[in-house]
């Protein structure tokens, strides 16, 4: 299982944001996209998954080109995705939550009881409403539900947007953990300690190009990227 994704060029109407991104990320690997707020990292999730379907430049996965495809049809090939503004359901519990995004899976799929098992401080949060829930614990939730869709990819925006940095290290830990057990892994991230804790290779995106890619440590180790591409 691998994703490709080859020089795409994204739009928004007259506005183009994205200016032949390519990237990869192979089975078991973790893949984080970094940069400053608006250069793109976003819209290229989005590009992937179909929410935002790309001008030009295809996306393959698993062999399979899935260019433009719905992003309900993106879902049902493996690829599940946890937006930015993460988009529960506020008046549905967090057991109801999960259950709507349940899909049958051949062989050992993923069950509410399994969710709680990876996130288990929403196992005693099982019959509250989603919207009276924590930041921290609605990303858990969001992570979960897309878990719910047996994906063989998982997609997360911006994870730790708004979350304390305790939340983040729980969250840190328990994606980590989803990682050892094979779950392959792109995320577009500001925060670098989270980066580094759960990828194994880095892609800098600026002004909508590519800048740099290559493995965590070549990017920990350059101090000049981090200077140029991602401080204010």
């Amino acid at each position: 299982m691998k994703l490709e994704v080859r020089d795409l060029y994204t739009s928004y109407g007259l506005s183009q944001v994205l200016f032949g991104v390519s990237l990869e990320v192979a089975e078991g690997e973790g893949v984080c996209l970094l940069g400053r707020n608006g250069v793109g990292k976003t819209t290229t999730l989005r590009s992937i998954v179909g929410l935002t379907p790309p001008r030009r430049g295809r996306v393959m996965f698993d062999g399979t080109d899935i260019t433009g495809w719905p992003p309900f049809r993106v879902a049902r090939h493996g690829i599940g995705f946890v937006p930015q503004e993460r988009r529960i359901f506020a008046d549905l519990s967090v057991r109801e939550n999960l259950e709507v995004a349940r899909r049958a899976a051949i062989g050992a799929g993923w069950t509410v009881e399994r969710v709680y098992a990876a996130f288990p401080i929403l196992a005693g949060l099982d019959r509250r409403r989603a919207g009276h829930l924590s930041g921290g614990e609605q990303q858990m939730l969001a992570v979960g539900r897309a878990l719910m869709g047996n994906p063989r990819l998982l997609i997360l925006d911006e994870p730790s947007e708004g979350l304390a940095p305790i939340v983040v290290e729980a969250l840190a830990d328990q994606i980590a953990a989803l990682k050892t057990e094979g779950m392959t892994l792109l995320m577009a991230e500001q925060n670098l300690a989270l980066a580094l804790a759960l990828a194994d290779r880095i892609s800098i995106l600026d002004k909508g190009h590519v800048r740099f890619t290559g493995s965590a440590e070549e990017f920990e180790a350059d101090e000049s990227l981090r200077q140029e591409y991602l401080t204010v």
